[in-house]
C-alpha cells in the first residue's frame, strides 16, 4: 500500500513539476521571468484561472485551446507534464520496492538517489524541448547536470554496479566518473573534429559534447555510449522521415541543409538507457560472445 501511495503522490508530483517546466520552456528562450506575470495565454495574453493552470486535466478539458481566443495550445504542454510525471512515479515505485529488500541501504542513501534521478529526468525532459524547439542546449543547464550527477553517482558508488571498472570505494568512483565523463565528451568532439575536416562545416554543437558528458556523470560511460548509440538511431530515423514525406522537404526548401536537434534524440536515448540500460547491455554482450 505505501509503495501505491508513495508512486501516485510522485506522479502527481511531477505533473506539478512538468506544468511549471512548461512555463520555463515557454520563457527562457524569450528571455522572460518564470515568476511573473501569471500564466497566460501566448496568444491573447489572457490571465489563466486556477482551474485551467491543472496539469494535463485542463488541456484535455479545454481540448487544446485556449478558453478566450480558442488558440491552439499545443501537444507539447501534455505530453511534458506526463513525460516527468510517469518518469518521477517509476522512479518512485523503483526506489520504494528497492528499501523493501533485507539488504537494502540506510534511508538516506535510497532517497538522494531517487531525489538525484527525478532531478535527472526532468533535466532531459527539459533539455529534450529546448533543443527540438530552439536548437539550444544551455550551459547553466548542462554544467549543474555533470556536477550534480558526478557528485551522486561518487557519493552513491555503493549503490551502482558497473561490471568495465571498479566502483567499490567513492575515490575509485570519483576516478572512474571523470574518467568517462571525459571521454564521452570527447567522442561528440572527435565526430565534430572529423565532420569539419570532410564537409568543412559544424556537424554538432559544443551543447551535444556537454550534454553527453552530463549523461556520462549520470549513467556511466557504457549506459552514455548507449544513449549515443539510440540517439544515432533515433536521428537517423526522423531522417528517413524528411525524406519521405513531401511536405517535410518543401517547408525546408533543401532538407539536406537542415539542422537536426540531435541533444533531442540524446535525451531520449539517455532516457531509455536509465530505465533499461542494463539490461540491453547485457543482451547485447551475450549476443556479442562477450
Amino acid at each position: 500500500m505505501i509503495r501505491i501511495l508513495g508512486t501516485i503522490f510522485a506522479g502527481l508530483l511531477g505533473l506539478a513539476f512538468g506544468s511549471f517546466l512548461n512555463v520555463c520552456l515557454s520563457r527562457w528562450p524569450a528571455g522572460e521571468s518564470i515568476v511573473s506575470p501569471r500564466s497566460h495565454c501566448r496568444q491573447c495574453g489572457k490571465t489563466l484561472t486556477w482551474w485551467e493552470n491543472v496539469p494535463l486535466v485542463s488541456w484535455l478539458a479545454l481540448r487544446g485551446r485556449c478558453r478566450t481566443c480558442r488558440a491552439w495550445i499545443g501537444w507539447r504542454y501534455p505530453l511534458v507534464e506526463l513525460a516527468v510525471g510517469a518518469l518521477w512515479a517509476q522512479q518512485a515505485w523503483v526506489s520504494l520496492n528497492f528499501m523493501l529488500l533485507p539488504d537494502a541501504p540506510a534511508f538516506d542513501v535510497v532517497l538522494a538517489d531517487t531525489v538525484g534521478k527525478m532531478v535527472f529526468y526532468w533535466l532531459l525532459v527539459t533539455l529534450a524541448v529546448l533543443d527540438s524547439e530552439n536548437l539550444w542546449l544551455p550551459n547553466w543547464l548542462t554544467y549543474p547536470g555533470i556536477a550534480l550527477g558526478f557528485f551522486l553517482t561518487t557519493l552513491l558508488a555503493p549503490l551502482d554496479d558497473f561490471w568495465w571498472l571498479d566502483r567499490a570505494t567513492a575515490k575509485s568512483a570519483a576516478v572512474v566518473d571523470l574518467l568517462a565523463i571525459l571521454l564521452a565528451a570527447g567522442l561528440i568532439l572527435l565526430i565534430r573534429w572529423l565532420y569539419w575536416l570532410i564537409r568543412r562545416r559544424e556537424g554538432m554543437g559544443l551543447g551535444d559534447a556537454k550534454l553527453m558528458a552530463m549523461l556520462a556523470a549520470w549513467l556511466g560511460l557504457p549506459g552514455a555510449l548507449l544513449a549515443f548509440g539510440l540517439g544515432a538511431i533515433i536521428g537517423a530515423l526522423f531522417g528517413v522521415v524528411l525524406l519521405i514525406i513531401p511536405t517535410a522537404r518543401l517547408d525546408t526548401g533543401e532538407w539536406a541543409a537542415r539542422k537536426l536537434p540531435f541533444g533531442t534524440f540524446l535525451c531520449i536515448g539517455g532516457i531509455v538507457s536509465s530505465l533499461w540500460g542494463q539490461p540491453i547491455i547485457a543482451a547485447y554482450m551475450r549476443w556479442a560472445g562477450l
